[in-house]
């Protein structure tokens, strides 16, 4: 997952990212939406993948742009641990996960909650945060420049609908 592309006039086209992706060597690579989510299939750990292709995206766009990278098992361990189920099945656009690119901070979800209004809900779950926004995402005081800082390091959110697509993908 790519951080804050296609935004602000970071303009990263995918298919040009999956051209990318193939030229590191990555098979079956796929996006979904134009927000930077990538499946695809390579040998390696989560760190030099990551730092490979922010290295090719910096090469060809001038851009620095945050990588996060899951495997399938965790992606799926994460879309199993929505602790905010009901809430998903009512309101996925409502419902967001975040990915850091290492591991939370241990008060990460405290620290957010403390901000949280309007029956905003934060809990760390299966190695990332998720949460519930009733109100919306655009409404809340909890900022991605907030979340960076409460998580330790960057990090990038999904909604309910997007986890799952990725989780569809991953496994087909």
């Amino acid at each position: 997952m790519l951080r804050a592309v296609n935004v602000g006039g970071r303009k990263l086209p995918m298919a040009r990212l999956r051209e990318i992706c193939g030229g590191l060597g990555w098979k079956r690579v796929g996006t979904y939406i134009q927000s930077g989510n990538v499946v695809f299939e390579a040998p390696g750990q989560d760190g030099p993948l990551e730092q490979a292709l922010e290295a090719a995206i910096h090469a060809e766009f001038g851009l620095d742009v945050p990588v996060v990278v899951r495997s399938a098992a965790e992606w799926a361990e994460l879309a199993a641990a929505n602790p905010f189920a009901q809430a998903a099945r009512e309101a996925p656009n409502r419902v967001q996960l975040i990915v850091s690119k290492r591991p939370l901070a241990a008060d990460a979800a405290d620290k957010l909650m403390a901000r949280a209004q309007a029956g905003e809900r934060v809990e760390a779950a299966g190695g990332g945060l998720w949460f519930h926004f009733p109100d919306g995402v655009a409404r809340s005081k909890l900022t991605p420049s907030l979340i960076h800082k409460a998580c330790g390091s960057p990090a990038t959110g999904r909604n309910y609908r997007t986890v799952l697509k990725l989780r569809e993908m991953l496994e087909s």
